[in-house]
């Protein structure tokens, strides 16, 4: 059993050996990208793995979603990790950075994820019929990330956002009445808001 497959079985988080391989491929093609692009602080396989135990950890508790948005997915968390354990569900990687959205792309081909779409652009210049589930990780406020997707969003959309401790703060500046769970683990505080 690899180190990875523990990790996951002791959190809880059931995936397929077809999705385990997946994440092994994706843990040695960002390593090997990063050596020459630093796409992200993660370098080695001990800082790799808590980012993907920290992406997949709300599999355990959100329903399937319909469809994703993942908001400024950066070198792949939580979006490519939430497209390779939904591999039905249409998964856009909203990303406006070069080398970031060319690495997502290169993922999606090598990995033969054909649920993922790359959309290298700013998240509103992205256009689209409305998602299912927005995610999004350190990218900005709850508050200016509701706005920011309100075009991509209708009554039925529910809302993935990874956060941290100012969490609680930022919901006192939110303006509209939400109906959401926190779920917390470790220094994250998982923000499902459900439409």
């Amino acid at each position: 059993m690899s180190k990875l497959q523990q990790i996951l079985e002791l959190e809880n988080i059931e995936i397929t050996s077809k999705q385990l391989e997946q994440l092994n491929q994706f843990t040695d093609l960002l390593q090997e990208w990063n050596k020459i692009h630093n796409l992200t602080g993660a370098k080695s396989v001990e800082d790799i793995y808590p980012n993907i135990i920290d992406a997949l950890y709300p599999y355990t508790f959100i329903e399937k979603p319909s469809s994703i948005l993942d908001v400024g997915t950066g070198a792949g968390f939580p979006g490519m990790m939430l497209a390779i354990v939904y591999p039905q569900t249409r998964t856009v990687l909203c990303e406006p950075r070069q080398k970031r959205a060319s690495f997502l792309k290169y993922v999606a081909m090598e990995l033969e994820l054909d649920n993922v779409e790359v959309a290298k652009k700013r998240v509103e210049d992205y256009d689209s019929e409305p998602f299912g589930l927005i995610s999004s990780r350190a990218v900005t406020d709850t508050s200016m990330l509701l706005h920011l997707t309100e075009h991509l969003q209708n009554k039925m959309t529910r809302f993935l956002f990874y956060k941290g401790e100012h969490l609680f703060s930022e919901l006192e500046s939110v303006d509209i009445e939400l109906n959401y769970d926190i779920i917390e683990k470790n220094q994250r505080n998982y923000l499902y808001i459900k439409g």
